[in-house]
Order: C-alpha cells, then structure tokens, then sequence
C-alpha cells in the first residue's frame, strides 16, 4: 500500500520546484538580456533637450557633442555588465578554462552583436542568445550539479582578471570606438535615405506657360 506524508512530498518536490523556479528565473533574465543587448538604439536620453544654442551651426555642433556623450559615458556601463555576463557564461561552459580566451571570445561576442544589430535587429537577437541557452543545454545535458562548481570558476575568473588589465583597457576602448563609429555611420546613412526619399517624394515644379 501506498503511503502518502507531508514529509517525503516535501523531499520529492523540494528539487523539482527548485528547478522548475531556477529555469524559469534564468530564462527570464536572458530573455531580457539579450533582447536588450540586441537593440540598436540601446537608451533615449535624448540629451539634445538641453542644447540651449541659438545659432544652427552651434546647435549641431553640441547636438553631435550629446548624441556622441550618451554612448561615451553611459555605453561603457551597459558593456562592462554585457562582458562580466557572457565571460561569466563561457567561463562556466568550459571544463578548462583559458582566461584569456574566454575574455577574447566574450568580447568578441558582443561586438559582433552590436554590428548585427546596426545590420538586423534579429540576426542580433539570435546571437546573443545563442550563448546564454547553450549553457542551458549544457546543464540539462551534461549534470545540473555542475552548476554548483561555477562558483570557483568565477571565483578563479575574479582572481586572474587584474592581470588582464591592459588587455581588458584595450577591449573596451575598441568597442566603445566601434559602436561610436556605427552609430555615425547609421546616422548619415539615414540622413542620406531621408534626403532621397524626400527628393522621390517632392512634386515637381511646372513652369508657367
């Protein structure tokens, strides 16, 4: 005969609803995560609001100085949590880890993202999951009490990366000049598309007869 108590449900559901939560939180995060990384127009400050100047030159002069100023100051903010994410992530995905590579490959990873996303918003969002759900397989696959070791593997992460400091330097200033350049270019190829589409669109002027 079956027997039923409170105690041994407890035991029984106690991993199953750790699990079921687990999942549900990681996958909640990396949908944010990704969707956000992914987006080509990451934040609208819209600091142009406090260009005060009056002359038109001016005015685009420090209209530039704002629009580039969003990405200068705030964009290495959004980076550094983007790159603690992914060297976190691939860091945990390796059985031997190589810091430098792993760093590498985590900012590599989210450059080409941020190029994908001046090209296809999509093909962006698909690569920036691709990481964060590969993990996940690897988990489900492989033996979830794996995940109990990724606490000295960031642990080893943390402790190795001060002597990667130059190189980290060097990383972030690059990416920071790439998503200023793609930003310019993305600018003046919309202006540009903006001015042929105006010039299709205008009627034409007749002469008087």
């Amino acid at each position: 005969m079956i027997q039923y108590s409170t105690q041994s449900a407890f035991s029984i559901l106690n991993p199953l609803i750790i699990v079921i939560f687990g999942l549900a939180l990681y996958t909640i995060i990396v949908y944010n995560l990704y969707r956000f990384i992914a987006t080509r127009d990451i934040f609208n400050l819209n600091l142009g609001q406090y260009n005060r100047a009056q002359h038109a030159g001016v005015f685009k002069f420090f209209a530039v100085i704002l629009y580039v100023a969003e990405y200068v100051l705030f964009f290495p903010l959004f980076l550094m949590l983007w790159f603690i994410t992914f060297s976190t992530i691939l860091n945990a995905m390796t059985t031997t880890p190589n810091t430098e590579m792993v760093l590498l490959m985590s900012m590599a990873i989210i450059a080409s993202i941020r190029i994908a996303a001046y090209y296809k918003q999509d093909l962006a969002k698909d690569i920036a999951k691709l990481i964060p759900f590969a993990l996940l397989a690897v988990v489900l696959v492989d033996d979830i009490s794996s995940v109990l070791t990724w606490g000295d593997k960031i642990l080893d992460l943390l402790y190795l990366l001060p002597a990667m400091f130059n190189i980290l330097v060097y990383y972030f200033i690059f990416v920071v000049c790439l998503e200023i350049l793609l930003r310019v270019i993305y600018g003046i190829t919309g202006a540009l598309s903006k001015r042929d589409e105006k010039k299709v669109t205008s009627p034409t002027r007749k002469g008087n007869i």
